[in-house]
């Protein structure tokens, strides 16, 4: 396919109706559907795992433009797309594709922009494979979806590295306040969603940079913190404020919010309570939950010690205790920090293991050792209460648990020893209790998580909306930003509302 300058005069006429669907037909024409399937999925180029497995640099470098419009035209612009219903934030994927393959990736990344506040970060994190690309009508004719995580994140790139980014022209005012406690991709999400309908909002961090999991959790060789600064930028450039080191519980309360003016809610402050083995040993030195293993490496830079005043324990014989991508990035992170031996332990089997499976793909590449079906029982100190080894015991799969897979079953007198000097525990994380604790109207399940109606994601308090990882537990990006823009839509109706009741209020006392 040409250039767009390029294109024939009639399809340059359609195109000046920005997405009229007369162009997407000459389009479909060009390239007929069973050529189209003949096209095969292009690879994410790379850097080498021995090389990228000794620094924090990004793995994955991006589509080139030619590869990018290639893959784009695998896409069949069908009349019943999937993928959109696959996308817990509702991108238009076929239209944001198609301008791809024509070459107007500035329109592209707008249309990506309609529904989602933070491309380039979905197009690098989100588990496309099991979302959008799982549903995708190409996958069902042929075994192989079009790969349109890879080109979310082209053309967000694009825009940021050609100084393009578009800030949309904002309706006026509403004169409503969003206070929005967190900001992790939640927050970031509801704070996008509702500049743009004129509402005032503002972020309040109890870290002193925005981000939340993704500049805590992630590691710079996934995510790149300057590609997070951008996309917050893109926030401030919108109109929303951020308010860093506030932590609503302590710093202020929901009632102190109320009385500064704020009209509405949104409650985000993920996961962030992390959980733990409970053997014996595990207060030895060199055990770390996975919390607060990448919050040291990722968010205040260990690994430029001494340049940055963040030490953190470094282990020649590291293991993480977990199969999750939050093991996968600790793991990955050890080896980068000089393990001569980096391994996880998982209680299951690979086939249970719930990481992207390109993690774990990139994890074996770079050397990451894997132990299935073991667990362990007991941790084992040396000199100065440090770790040096764990008891661990063989597993077998027996009969499914209420997730869904095979519990692990222990297998009697299969005990081992496993030398360490480094351990992370990555098994999950709780909600964060604060809101909660101080907030003993608000309603809570079982395992401390804020209950909401998950028509609305309004809270048992008027006004209150939730999302993300306080109302799951540890969950995806993607999903919090699906929360986000519900509790967002929700919000939206609620403070219009209330400002039809305020202006009649103030109708009857001017009379």
């Amino acid at each position: 396919m040409a250039d767009k300058k390029e294109l024939a005069p009639e399809l340059k006429e359609m195109l000046k109706e920005e997405y009229s669907q007369e162009w997407r037909k000459e389009l479909r024409k060009s390239i007929p559907a069973k050529e189209r399937m003949k096209i095969s999925r292009k690879k994410m180029p790379e850097r080498s795992p021995e090389v990228r497995n000794q620094d924090f640099n990004e793995v994955n470098l991006g589509l080139p433009a030619q590869l990018a419009r290639e893959e784009a035209k695998r896409c069949l612009d069908c009349a019943n797309p999937q993928c959109v219903l696959g996308c817990p934030v509702g991108i238009d994927i076929p239209s944001f594709i198609k301008l791809i393959e024509i070459g107007d990736f500035t329109k592209s990344v707008r249309k990506l922009k309609e529904t989602n506040s933070l491309p380039s970060i979905c197009g690098r994190v989100c588990p496309q494979e099991v979302q959008c690309e799982e549903v995708c009508n190409l996958k069902k004719a042929t075994g192989v979806p079009v790969a349109i995580g890879n080109l979310e994140r082209f053309a967000a790139d694009y825009e940021r590295e050609n100084g393009e980014v578009f800030i949309p022209k904002l309706p006026p005012s509403t004169g409503q306040k969003a206070a929005i406690i967190g900001a992790g991709p939640a927050g970031l999400t509801v704070a996008g969603d509702l500049a743009r309908k004129g509402h005032q909002c503002t972020i309040f961090e109890a870290l002193h940079v925005a981000g939340g999991v993704l500049v805590y959790g992630i590691p710079e060789f996934r995510l790149p913190k300057k590609i997070l600064e951008a996309e917050v930028d893109y926030l401030r450039q919108m109109g929303v404020g951020f308010k860093m080191n506030y932590v609503v519980g302590m710093t202020a309360s929901l009632e102190d919010l109320k009385k500064a003016g704020y009209d509405a809610f949104f409650i985000g402050t993920g996961a962030g309570l992390p959980n733990f083995m409970r053997i014996p040993g595990e207060n030895l030195i060199g055990i770390y939950s996975a919390n607060e293993y990448l919050t040291r490496v990722n968010l205040m830079r260990a690994y430029d010690f001494p340049e940055y005043d963040t030490p953190v324990y470094l282990g020649k014989r590291a293991v993480v205790l977990g199969g999750g991508n939050v093991a996968m990035d600790s793991v990955r992170t050890a080896k980068r920090l000089g393990a001569e031996k980096a391994t996880i332990v998982y209680r299951r089997s690979r086939k249970e293991m719930p990481a992207r499976t390109e993690e774990i793909h990139h994890a074996e590449e770079e050397g990451i050792e894997f132990h299935f079906l073991t667990t362990p029982i007991k941790f084992i100190g040396g000199e100065n209460g440090k770790v040096k080894a764990m008891e661990c015991i063989q597993m077998e799969l027996g009969e499914p648990d209420e997730s869904g897979r095979r519990r692990p079953v222990p297998i009697p007198g299969s005990e081992f020893i496993m030398e360490v000097d480094l351990v992370v525990v990555a098994i999950g994380n709780s909600p964060n209790p604060l809101i909660p604790q101080t907030n003993p109207e608000l309603k809570v399940g079982k395992w401390g998580n804020v209950e909401v109606d998950w028509d609305t994601m309004a809270t048992s308090i008027p006004g209150v909306y939730a999302g993300g990882d306080i109302i799951r537990g540890g969950a995806t990006v993607i999903l919090a930003m699906g929360d986000a823009r519900v509790a967002a839509r929700e919000m939206d109706r609620y403070l219009n509302a209330l400002k039809r009741t305020k202006g009649k209020k103030k109708k009857k006392e001017t009379r």
